[in-house]
């Protein structure tokens, strides 16, 4: 694996996710194939990107993060903002889709979202109690 991504494990999740304020994350495994596709756009996207985090899961040698996320299916795209899950989607993206999430992540209102997670979570805390 190249320098240009980190691997995550349950020891160094909290400190790089929690840490990081734009972080992509990868959920993979060695046997997927469309992960092993997928492998490489990833990277490339990192090299093109050195301001972001991009992260790699490994969800052979890491399940509990995996289910912790409820990954269904990998690869699995997650990509977390001031510790906030902004986008997740499985299936290898191509490049130039891979991009164009990059770009909406980056252009995303942090404020706004924080205000429609807020709002989300009152929502659902049942009233009078």
């Amino acid at each position: 694996m190249s320098s240009s991504t980190v691997e995550l494990t349950k020891d160094n999740f909290d400190e790089i996710v929690s840490g990081g304020e734009f972080v992509l994350i990868d959920f993979w495994a060695s046997w997927c194939g469309p992960c092993r596709q997928f492998a490489p756009v990833y990277e490339a996207a990192a090299e093109r990107h050195g301001d972001l985090v991009f992260a790699k899961v490994d969800t052979e040698a890491q399940p509990e993060l995996a289910s912790s996320f409820e990954i269904r299916s990998i690869p699995t795209l997650m990509i977390v903002r001031d510790n906030i899950a902004v986008f997740a989607q499985p299936g290898a993206l191509p490049e130039a889709a891979l991009e164009d999430v990059i770009r909406q992540a980056r252009a995303l209102d942090m404020d706004e979202v924080r205000a429609s997670v807020a709002q989300q979570q009152a929502k659902a805390q049942p009233a009078g109690e």
